[in-house]
């Protein structure tokens, strides 16, 4: 793409996302919402303003990088480690049932078994984005229920990880068990070798400099982006090492001015993601979808916040921080379309079934953030006793 092409992309999503938020605020409207509607107007199934919509979803997901990354440093290690002995069991125990009730519901749509199981893994996870750029700065790094969505959240991430390599080596039976196994035994090392270097060299630079703070900002962001690439690069995602990365720089005591320098070009990236989202919307395909998708998408928002309610609450958790906590995760992922275009690409299941993962991720993230903005504190909520950052 021309180098104008892409001043004009970042022209188009800036000012067409202000107006429509505007718009959307008057309105009392999420501003999350405005992001995705400009994304679906100017994207190719729209007035086609925007065809190259996987560039600009590369770039966007930078935003999702710091937001793991800032998540990290907001975590001190040993609190980490007992959320998750406390959520361990919640995960899994929970996915297994959003599995299986999505599962179904796609096979009584007459869609073969193979494609139900992929239906019913990817609708398994909530979105760390929905659940954290909703919830207030304060709650997030003080309150028990932001602890208590980070450990769940992560959790699921690592178990999203162990779905996409048990696809991968469903579908490439050329792969070694080393290559196979490599993420696994990669995330142990990668966590201890962040630790030490934090320790011994990246803590020490930062102290003996800690007066330029250009050089703070340019040295985390360089971790940052570091440690998610050597991730990547052992076959874990960029989002893993990131949270690594920002776990090892949680004891440092710049910590916080590094998480309040960066929020806004997360911010910045976060807003490329949510109109990637509503690009990518394929709108020709919703007359055919609309029916199971919308079902599925409505099991997944009644059925989450109640399951989660439920057995946070098993747990010994508040029944008010359980509800409260389980409708913030009540949604799809953004790994539900990460589990669609690999199973899709290994031939697994056909364009019909991303395009339903797409469109039931899509209609659950619309209606969830709608529902979050409007009935708990947020950032962007558009009644003032609810905006909270």
């Amino acid at each position: 793409m021309p180098e104008e092409s892409i001043l004009f992309l970042i022209f188009l999503i800036f000012v067409g996302s202000a107006v429509i938020a505007t718009l959307a605020l008057f309105m009392r409207q999420s501003m999350l919402i405005a992001y995705i509607v400009i994304g679906v107007l100017a994207g190719p199934w729209g007035f086609g303003f925007v065809q190259d919509v996987d560039l600009i979803e590369q770039i966007s997901s930078v935003g999702i990088i710091f937001l793991l990354f800032l998540l990290g440093m907001s975590l001190e290690p040993k609190e980490l480690l007992g959320l998750f002995r406390a959520t361990t069991i919640v995960t899994f125990a929970s996915a297994s049932i959003f599995a299986s009730v999505c599962g179904s519901i796609a096979y009584l749509f007459g869609f073969t078994l193979e494609e139900s199981v992929i239906v019913g893994l990817a609708m398994m996870f909530s979105s760390t984005i929905i659940g954290l750029k909703l919830l207030p700065t304060t709650a997030l790094h003080h309150q028990h229920m932001g602890e208590l969505m980070v450990s769940v959240l992560l959790m699921q991430d690592i178990l999203a990880i162990l779905v996409l390599l048990g696809i991968q080596s469903y579908s490439n039976t050329s792969a070694t068990t080393f290559e196979l196994l490599l993420p696994i035994m990669a995330l142990p090392v990668i966590t201890i070798a962040a630790f030490a270097v934090s320790k011994y060299v990246i803590m020490r630079l930062l102290r003996q400099f800690d007066q330029i703070q250009e050089y703070i900002f340019l040295v985390a962001i360089a971790w940052c982006l570091g440690i998610a690439e050597l991730a990547h690069f052992c076959g874990l995602s960029h989002e893993i090492g990131a949270f690594i990365g920002g776990v090892s720089l949680a004891i440092s005591p710049i910590a916080r001015f590094i998480t309040e320098s960066l929020k806004p070009l997360r911010d910045f990236f976060l807003i490329m993601f949510f109109f990637t989202l509503g690009a990518s919307f394929n709108i020709g395909q919703l007359p055919t979808l609309f029916v199971p998708a919308f079902c599925i998408a409505i099991a997944v928002l009644i059925i989450k916040p109640l399951v989660f309610s439920y057995m946070l609450r098993h747990e010994g958790e508040r029944p008010a921080y359980a509800t409260q906590t389980g409708v913030r995760l009540g949604q799809a992922s953004e790994f539900a379309l990460f589990i669609a275009t690999l199973a899709l690409s290994a031939g697994i299941i056909r364009e019909t079934i991303a395009n339903l993962i797409q469109i039931t991720t899509l209609i659950t993230f619309i209606l969830s953030s709608y529902y979050i903005v409007m009935r708990y504190p947020t950032p962007i909520s558009p009644y003032s006793k609810l905006r909270k950052d």
